[in-house]
């Protein structure tokens, strides 16, 4: 596959404003992305939305005016999790969906990723062909009269995902729910389809101003909410980042409730065969699911990965511990909402509670000890640290696990090491890091 030039696993990121999401430069992103999509179809169609961010108003413009300067039109769904724009490019039958959102990161931050038809991630190579058509765009033929796109404002783009939604929910009627929706895309459809499923929702951070999107809040920083569980006598407290793709709970002590969690507990209400995680993935959920016959495959660390694999395996539910559940029987892409209606009816039919979950599952102690090395590629493959991981293994005999894996950023390889035995772990992760070192000047 070629190499790319804008676009990462999850679309195009940066800071908003900069290189390469400058107006001008999303207005040619349109421009072509249009181009490719009337090579597919006459009169093309795009869904677009956005998260709460203040730069989401520019960049949808920018990219409305590139799609119907080439004859696209474009409907604009407005401020809509991820996963609902995934849903209303399959709802509205659109060639393709956009969604402008940096997910996680902070307000100055944005990002245009693409969904084809299915509502799942555009193709690679549809990618690649719009990476080689925004240099191309001032030699694209006039488009102009009738021929230009038109841009329509959806308003029923919000009640609709918000019906879907609850046709997925269980009857949550008793349950006293606390909700952190981050300042982002759910702060307004998670209460309601709580609410409409019947449970006392209290809901935090609905209030975006473009600029506090996960700002000490979301899934990415729980404190807030498991300080309103805590003094609320709250059953669970659930939160969601920024595009609301992903869910964490805290139990209702204020334990966190993560994916390997979410992963154990609904397999079982399942009946899944296997799930599919990252190298990630405490050693614990593996050692529950082996004793519920349920096979685990594991995969690079990202969503992506996950997805790639669960497909591969014809399997449908997998994950990572961030909170990022795909069930494709569902939902062709991660959705937080979703994830957190499925886990909570996974928790009703089986009768349990995430209190119970939490100390059930026990994770394993884990300890990662980073290494600069001079030539991250060839220590991996080097016999002497192959050598050491092998000697570790042998010492855990099937109680814990050994992974390196090098940096995507950086020259460090990362040595992790898992196991029931904290100061055993620390002491093999000691020992192999030492000769990663070494290894490591030898290679420089």
């Amino acid at each position: 596959m070629s190499e790319r030039k804008y676009f990462g696993t999850d679309g195009v990121r940066a800071v908003a404003g900069e290189f390469p999401l400058t107006a001008a430069w999303v207005m040619n992103l349109g421009a072509a992305a249009g181009e490719v999509l009337k090579r597919r179809s006459a009169r093309p169609c795009v869904v677009i939305g956005k998260d709460t961010r203040q730069s989401g108003d520019m960049l949808e413009a920018a990219l409305a005016a590139g799609l119907t300067s080439r004859g696209v039109n474009v409907i604009h769904v407005g401020v809509l999790p991820t996963p609902g724009v995934s849903y209303l490019t399959r709802y509205l039958e659109a060639e393709a969906g956009v969604v402008i959102s940096a997910s996680h990161n902070p307000y100055q931050d944005n990002g245009i990723k693409f969904f084809g038809a299915d509502g799942g991630k555009l193709s690679d190579a549809t990618e690649l062909e719009i990476e080689a058509a925004i240099d191309d765009v001032t030699a694209f033929a006039p488009v102009s009269g009738v021929d230009l796109g038109s841009v329509t404002d959806y308003g029923e783009a919000e009640r609709l995902y918000t019906k879907f939604l609850r046709a997925q929910a269980p009857d949550l009627s008793g349950l006293r729910i606390a909700m952190d929706c981050a300042n982002g895309a759910a702060y307004r459809v998670g209460p309601k389809v709580f609410q409409a499923a019947g449970a006392d929702v209290f809901a935090v951070f609905t209030t975006p101003d473009g600029r506090n999107i996960n700002r000490g809040c979301g899934s990415t920083h729980l404190e807030q909410l498991q300080r309103v569980v805590r003094g609320g006598e709250y059953d669970l407290g659930v939160a969601f980042d920024g595009d609301a793709d992903r869910a964490l709970f805290v139990d209702s002590r204020g334990n966190v409730i993560h994916g390997d969690h979410m992963l154990l507990l609904g397999a079982r209400a399942r009946g899944d065969a296997a799930v599919v995680t990252t190298i990630m993935s405490n050693m614990a959920l593996e050692v529950k699911l082996t004793e519920a016959g349920v096979g685990l495959e594991r995969t690079a660390v990202g969503d992506r990965y996950v997805h790639e694999r669960l497909h591969a395996k014809a399997l449908t539910l997998g994950g990572e511990q961030s909170g990022h559940v795909l069930f494709l029987d569902v939902s062709p892409t991660g959705d937080g909402v979703l994830t957190a209606l499925l886990t909570l009816a996974a928790m009703k039919k089986l009768g349990t509670t995430l209190d119970e979950l939490h100390d059930e599952l026990v994770m394993f102690p884990q300890t990662l000890v980073n290494v600069r090395v001079g030539d991250k590629k060839a220590i991996s493959r080097d016999g002497r640290v192959q050598a050491a991981v092998e000697q570790a293994e042998a010492r855990l005999a099937g109680r814990g696990r050994v992974n390196l894996r090098p940096s995507g950023t950086e020259n460090l390889i990362r040595v992790m090491v898992e196991g029931p035995d904290e100061a055993e772990i620390h002491e093999i992760a000691r020992t192999i890091a030492a000769v990663v070192e070494e290894q490591g000047s030898v290679s420089a």
